[in-house]
């Protein structure tokens, strides 16, 4: 008698962390996607979903990006002998041209960088990061009147 064999598949895919701040606050520009240097803790943090990217930017030194403010909150079963930093600043991967593109918007007025989701793509954790710029109040009433609009005109068209 054959025994059946049980397939369990590993959830590869997925968000990690999404910044809804971010859509809120700013007008996205232009969106990018960029790979994250981490330490192995990290990985296995953002596996087990510990990671909040909501108050962090991204900032440019010597012509290299950097994600600050993004926390991953070590697990309890974390290695002992690595100190674990939650907030430590973390490098982005990104090709010199994209660099040079954000880099020079961002000197701009009213540019910034911020990102949007943190996911895996296979085994790598990628990092959607978007060129912004910031919405007035007046503006954030515009959004928001016009998502309701949209969100009543479906109703009406349903029935």
């Amino acid at each position: 008698m054959a025994k059946a064999s049980i397939v369990v598949k590993k959830n590869n895919g997925g968000t990690i962390a999404l910044n809804k701040r971010a859509r809120h606050d700013y007008f996205i520009e232009e969106k990018f996607e960029a790979g994250l240097s981490l330490q192995g803790w990290e990985v296995k943090s953002m596996r087990a979903g510990r990671m909040t990217i909501v108050e962090s930017y991204i900032t440019f030194k010597n012509g290299e990006a950097f994600l600050f403010g993004a926390q991953v909150q070590p697990l309890l079963s974390a290695s002992s002998h690595v100190v674990p930093e939650a907030t430590r600043t973390r490098k982005l991967l990104l090709n010199r041209r994209e660099i040079e593109k954000l880099q020079g918007a961002i000197n701009q007025k009213g540019y910034s960088c911020v990102p949007l989701a943190c996911y895996f793509k296979g085994p790598r954790v990628k990092l959607e990061i978007a060129l912004v710029k910031g919405k007035q109040l007046h503006d954030k009433r515009a959004t928001e009147k016009d998502r309701d609009w949209q969100r009543d005109k479906a109703r009406i068209f349903h029935k």
